[in-house]
């Protein structure tokens, strides 16, 4: 089993002052295998280095090279579910990075999604499930 990461909880968890700090934080404490599509890597290391500074990245790039976080190279098939998602679901509007997170999810068969975004995750109907089970709570 293994933990699909969006944005909103992996970018709460790396700044102590974001609301959603401690909850999102208590996720990574998991045996589970945490994973991350490439795409979300990509727009937390800006959000943290846009708003915390350049260094602010650091404690994901440490994770990263540790192992503690293992980063999803998208395939092709994932890439064409990103943009059939995205089309289907363009009044969202979902973007490339949630849809990469919803693409990973069906490929590797898993319900729970750790996200912040409840709106456009709630609204996906993913292919292998009914619908996502999102956390934190």
């Amino acid at each position: 089993m293994a933990l699909i990461v969006a944005t909103g909880p992996l970018f709460a968890a790396l700044y102590s002052g974001d609301r959603d700090h401690v909850r999102c934080a208590a996720l990574f404490d998991t045996d589970e295998t945490v994973i991350v599509p490439a795409p979300v890597v990509v727009e937390t290391e800006w959000l943290a280095t846009s708003r915390l500074g350049p260094n602010a990245f650091d404690p994901i790039y440490d994770d990263i090279l540790s192992g503690a976080l293992a980063i999803h190279e998208l395939t092709l098939l994932e890439w064409e579910r990103i943009r059939q998602l995205c089309t289907r679901y363009a009044d969202l509007p979902l973007g490339l990075v949630d849809a990469s997170v919803v693409a990973l999810a069906e490929t590797l068969g898993e319900q729970v999604v750790a996200t912040l975004d409840r709106r456009h995750f709630a609204a996906v109907r993913p292919r292998h499930v009914d619908s996502f089970h999102l956390i934190p709570n």
